[in-house]
């Protein structure tokens, strides 16, 4: 497993993250050690998670993914062999976050609760990449009113100088080693390295956005910045949420998968996705690849990416996920999936 700088640290991440949204909901907590175990086995040492995970957030499961990492880490110790990610809730309606049920947001009060939940249920001192897990403003998201950026519907936001002079309280106290930004933006990157050089607080190392086959945006901009800054990709959902592996094409839903138990696909089934994912799923059976192969090893491949996010809810699908690393993005692959973008280009956002 290659090893990758995150930034400019000293930490180096493996090219694949396990990303853990799944435990406490579709994983059970044995489930959860059991994949850390083999993850670890395979030589992936960087682990992701987030404080209002698993996913779909509610209040009763709230924290239970962090909770289930931090009993591994106690169980097996070795918590400098791992490098571990989680995030802090942006604005948003998710009261049950807060011990004063008050609507989250990126001050320096919320900034302060929120770690020490982290770390305690994390059962660890200190946090290796603490990431903002969206903006404080409005901003497109998670493919809500697609990718196009609108008018602010709030007015209100909290400044990205505030939030990052709390975090740098958090750096100072040791609770966190360095910090990094989710769902952003050019505009936000560039404000935060800005607020930087400044010396208002730490510099972003990573920016954890989605990017898969079918949504390719980040190059436009966002690359740049992740290669010339070195605020490397952490790419999120490679698999397109499990779409690329074809398993929801023509209306299936299989039983047990995401979008069958939570109808949360929307953003994966808009206008000219399924067109996109049979022509993905046609390429990777003429190359006779595995289409989540295929797919992984695409994002994990560009050289703006630090790492590429995988979660599975069965060990056979983590294992295939994990095995996409021994493939190779030739100059000819690229080049027909480029043939592919060309027609269809960023269907999903």
């Amino acid at each position: 497993m290659e090893l990758r700088p995150l930034g400019r640290t000293d930490l180096r991440v493996s090219a694949l993250c396990l990303g853990t949204m799944t435990f406490g909901r579709q994983n059970s907590e044995s489930e959860g050690h059991e994949q850390l175990d083999y993850a670890l086995s395979r030589g992936i040492n960087f682990i992701d998670t987030a404080e209002i995970y698993s996913i779909p957030s509610r209040p009763e499961t709230q924290g239970s993914t962090e909770r289930i990492i931090g009993s591994w880490l106690k169980s097996r110790g070795g918590r400098d062999k791992v490098v571990l990610a989680t995030k802090v809730a942006g604005r948003g309606e998710a009261t049950w976050l807060r011990k004063d049920r008050s609507p989250p947001k990126l001050d320096r009060c919320n900034l302060l609760e929120a770690v020490e939940g982290s770390l305690k249920r994390l059962q660890t001192d200190y946090i290796d990449l603490y990431q903002l897990h969206w903006p404080d403003r409005s901003v497109p998201l998670f493919g809500d009113g697609g990718s196009t950026w609108r008018e602010p519907s709030v007015r209100e936001e909290v400044a990205i100088e505030e939030t990052l002079a709390a975090l740098a309280e958090l750096v100072r106290a040791g609770k966190v080693r360095h910090v990094g930004l989710s769902n952003e933006t050019c505009w936000g990157v560039a404000r935060f390295l800005r607020a930087a050089e400044q010396g208002i607080g730490p510099r972003v190392v990573s920016i954890q956005n989605a990017y898969h086959l079918t949504n390719r945006s980040f190059e436009m901009g966002l690359a740049e910045f992740a290669w010339r800054e070195q605020v490397r990709l952490l790419a999120y959902s490679p698999l397109a949420q499990g779409y690329l592996t074809g398993k929801y094409q023509k209306g299936a839903r299989p039983a047990g998968a995401r979008t069958t138990l939570f109808e949360r696909g929307q953003r994966y089934e808009t206008p000219g996705a399924a067109a996109a994912i049979d022509a993905y799923l046609a390429l990777a059976k003429d190359l006779r690849l595995d289409p989540a192969q295929l797919a992984i090893a695409f994002a994990a491949s560009r050289r703006f990416v630090a790492s590429a996010i995988i979660g599975a809810t069965t060990m056979s699908q983590l294992k295939t996920d994990i095995d996409a690393i021994s493939v190779k993005i030739t100059p000819e692959i690229e080049a027909r999936i480029d043939a592919v973008h060309s027609v269809h280009s960023n269907p999903t956002p």
